[in-house]
């Protein structure tokens, strides 16, 4: 289907990603353990993320995802938005963006630079948006004018101390609030796009 100029409309490469209301995605240890993912968030993310065409992930969290999700569904105590979302992670085309990886399952590609050309040629034949995972990755893609959409889901917490989301840059990026939704939980969404 194309737009009303003949072209197919161009996908977007959208960063999700939950923070601390001070700006943290981890812990200074990584920790991940604030994160306050009920099952109205996990079904939120689940709708999200399932028509996506692939998933771009930096090597951490690629190998965290790795770890748990691929059979997931196979606990018979995991929830079941839990175990939706197993199926989802793992039939999904992923990228890891990785220098020293040199074998990824889970119909993964190791790709080993960011080179934009090549990023949005990769997220044009995936069939859909694509869902940006990893902190690295995604200053890196903020560098190189590669997200489309920011989604920060903001967790009630102030850490004090962590991993903040975005590195020390001298380059500004202009953004425009799209919408705002609150979570029962405490969680709210800012969704902010491209001018």
């Amino acid at each position: 289907m194309g737009n009303d100029a003949g072209e197919a409309a161009m996908r977007k490469i959208v960063l999700m990603m939950s923070v601390s209301v001070d700006g943290f995605f981890a812990g200074p240890d990584g920790e991940l353990d604030w994160h306050l993912v009920d099952d109205e968030l996990h079904h939120h993310f689940n709708a999200l993320l399932a028509p996506m065409g692939a998933f771009f992930d930096g090597r951490v969290t690629y190998d965290l995802m790795a770890d748990y999700w691929p059979t997931a569904d196979q606990d018979p105590a995991a929830p079941a938005v839990a175990a939706e979302f197993a199926g989802i992670w793992r039939d999904k085309t992923k990228y890891v963006f990785s220098r020293t990886l040199d074998h990824a399952d889970w119909n993964t590609t190791v790709v080993r630079e960011v080179v934009p050309a090549e990023v949005r040629a990769l997220a044009e034949q995936s069939g859909g948006d694509v869902a940006v995972g990893g902190a690295n990755l995604s200053a890196t893609f903020l560098e190189h004018d590669l997200l489309d959409e920011i989604r920060l889901y903001v967790h009630p917490v102030v850490l004090g101390r962590g991993r903040p989301l975005f590195r020390p840059s001298d380059r500004h990026h202009d953004l425009r609030l799209a919408r705002t939704r609150t979570f029962g939980n405490g969680v709210v969404l800012l969704h902010y796009t491209r001018p």
